[in-house]
Order: C-alpha cells, then sequence, then structure tokens
C-alpha cells in the first residue's frame, strides 16, 4: 500500500502542499486542466522551481483576473463538484476537505454550513489547492496519510474580520485533535486551506511511518524565514515493523468503524448501502456527540477480513469522516 507523510516543520499551507506533491511527481499541467473543465474563472498556474535554504523545491503561483470572480457557498461548491469532470476517488477527497473547512468556518462565524463562503480563502485559489491536491494524491497512487506534529506560529494578524489570533479560529478549529506547537515564530505558519487539506486526509500525526520511500517532494511557501519554510512530503511503500505480521486469516471477521461530522441522515443511510454493497455483513450507524457537544455520527460495519481494506478506503473518502478505527471480533459460538 502506498503512503504519503506529510513532515510540517515549518508549517502548511495549500500552495505548499500542491508544490510538495508537484515536486514528487505530480502532473500540474493536467491538474489544472481538469480544474479548468469546471465553470470556474480563467485562471493560470506555475511550478516556479526555487532553493530554498540549500533544498530545491517548487513554488506554486495561481494567477486569475483581478476583481473577478463569483464568491461560492459551500452548497455550491459542492454541487459543482459533484458534477466535476474528474476521477471518483480525488472528488471525494476534495469533498472532505471542503466538508471540513465549511464546518470549521460555520462554528466559527456562527453560520448555517451551506451558507459559508470562501472569499476569505482566496476563493478560486482554495478551489485550485484542494482539488489541486486532491487530483496530486491519487496521482501519486497515494492510500494513507500521515502527518507530522504541526508548528503553527503565534501573535497576531490583520484579516478581513479585524485583528485576529494566530492560530486562527478557524485553524485551530480544524487542527482539533492534531499536536500543534508555536515554534515560537510570530507569523502565520498554517492556513486555514492547509489545515483542511491536512486534516481531511490524514489518519494520525507523529513519527513518519515505517515505509519504502521512493519519492520525496518539498512545496515552498512564499514568506522568507530564517528556516526552510518548505513542506516536505515523503511518499513510499507502507512497511510492517520486525517480521510482517501475519494478515487475519479469511473468513476471520473485523469490526470497521468512522465518526463522520455532522447529522444529516442522508450521509450514513447511502453509506450503509454502499457498505452492504462492497461486502460487509452488516452495517449501522448511532448519534454521537463529539468535542464540545458538536454532533456527529457513528458508522460501524462487520466485514470479512478479506474486504476490510476496501471497505476502509470508503469510509475514508467520506466528507466530515475522521480516522478508521478496525478491530478484531469474535462472533458467538466461534472458537478463539
Amino acid at each position: 500500500m502506498r503512503v504519503a507523510y506529510f513532515d510540517c516543520f515549518s508549517g502548511i499551507s495549500g500552495d505548499m502542499a500542491l508544490g510538495a506533491l508537484v515536486h514528487a511527481g505530480a502532473d500540474l499541467t493536467t491538474i489544472s486542466e481538469t480544474i479548468g473543465r469546471l465553470p470556474v474563472d480563467e485562471f493560470a498556474t506555475e511550478a516556479e522551481e526555487v532553493e530554498v535554504h540549500g533544498i530545491s523545491a517548487v513554488r506554486i503561483h495561481i494567477r486569475s483576473r483581478p476583481g473577478g470572480g463569483v464568491i461560492r457557498t459551500y452548497a455550491s461548491i459542492r454541487s459543482l463538484l459533484d458534477e466535476a469532470e474528474m476521477p471518483e476517488e480525488p472528488r471525494r477527497t476534495a469533498q472532505r476537505m471542503y466538508h471540513r473547512l465549511a464546518a470549521a468556518s460555520a462554528r466559527v462565524h456562527g453560520k448555517d454550513m451551506e451558507l459559508v463562503t470562501f472569499h476569505e480563502f482566496g476563493d478560486l485559489d482554495c478551489l485550485v489547492e484542494i482539488v489541486g491536491c486532491a487530483l496530486g494524491l491519487s496521482m501519486l497512487g497515494i492510500e494513507r496519510v500521515f502527518a507530522s506534529p504541526i508548528p503553527t506560529g503565534l501573535g497576531m494578524m490583520r484579516t478581513e474580520h479585524g485583528v485576529m489570533p494566530i492560530p486562527s479560529p478557524v485553524v485551530l478549529e480544524l487542527l482539533q485533535g492534531a499536536p500543534t506547537y508555536s515554534r515560537g515564530i510570530p507569523v502565520e505558519l498554517v492556513t486555514a486551506t492547509g489545515a483542511a487539506i491536512i486534516s481531511a486526509v490524514s489518519e494520525g500525526y507523529g513519527d513518519m511511518p515505517l515505509m519504502l520511500a521512493d519519492k520525496v517532494g518539498y512545496g515552498a511557501g512564499h514568506l522568507r524565514l530564517d528556516f526552510p519554510n518548505v513542506l516536505r512530503v515523503v511518499v513510499g511503500v507502507e512497511q510492517r515493523a520486525g517480521t510482517r505480521a501475519e494478515p487475519p486469516p479469511s473468513g476471520a471477521n473485523l469490526m470497521v468503524e468512522v465518526t463522520i461530522d455532522g447529522d444529516d441522515p442522508a450521509v450514513p443511510e447511502r453509506l450503509l448501502d454502499d457498505l452492504i454493497a462492497a461486502g460487509a455483513h452488516d452495517a449501522w450507524a448511532t448519534e454521537a456527540v463529539g468535542p464540545r457537544g458538536q454532533p456527529r455520527i457513528a458508522v460501524s460495519a462487520l466485514v470479512p477480513s478479506e474486504r476490510s481494506e476496501g471497505l476502509s478506503r470508503l469510509l475514508r473518502r467520506v466528507p466530515g469522516a475522521g480516522p478508521v478505527r478496525i478491530t478484531p471480533v469474535m462472533l458467538e459460538g466461534e472458537r478463539p
């Protein structure tokens, strides 16, 4: 299984994430052509090869018509992606990233999630970065993503809402559950788009997982700092520690579980049907409550071991889904 590890030692933004994936081998031309088929204003992307403190990296530039653009709501963005001419896997990944960004913004600003707009993040830039990263992950064949702890910076910054603390309230919402630290730098090291991207795809944060790396990419930020302002992505094949662990025997049963942000009953209904169609023995959903009383839905499925990877991927692609948990189970009447 191919995995990616995002080493966020100097933070993360949407353009840095896209630059790292392009430097690792994703084709920016194909990415731009795919996004260009969407009903959006004309734009151009450029991958500039730069050297940052002795490290070769790619810096992404996104150029569009000044003053142009339609301010879109989350509902309109979701509809736009639903109808986009693009592969299903990156479509779902982009939907998940946008869902997290919209949900965090709605909580911070006290808005209906469907009416959240993205102009404060740069409407078109945000679209190119989010959809571009989703396409880049798919191009590189990445199935699982992990990340390092994330430095956020500290201090205050000016926004369209006035002076705000660093990290911004939206970033802080997005990074709940992720290990963060300030790094002692009085600048914004994590943007809301960057936080949405990494929190939507990362299964965990910490040290690099055991892997055979075959690609490394560096995405350069636009700030000039006293240390390399780059995001590193390491791509390779997942390995197991020591001797390779034996997979569960064929016919063994596993419990696969995930929690989903929100309380829309239509989401688990469709998902339960998909799980059964994909080979689950049984599947069910229950209401749950997250930190600070946030509504969530817990989805569980009883699956045969040989189907667990495919069903886990299905759950990870759901917008608003958290980490997938897999637990061996023994049914009544089975012998240990």
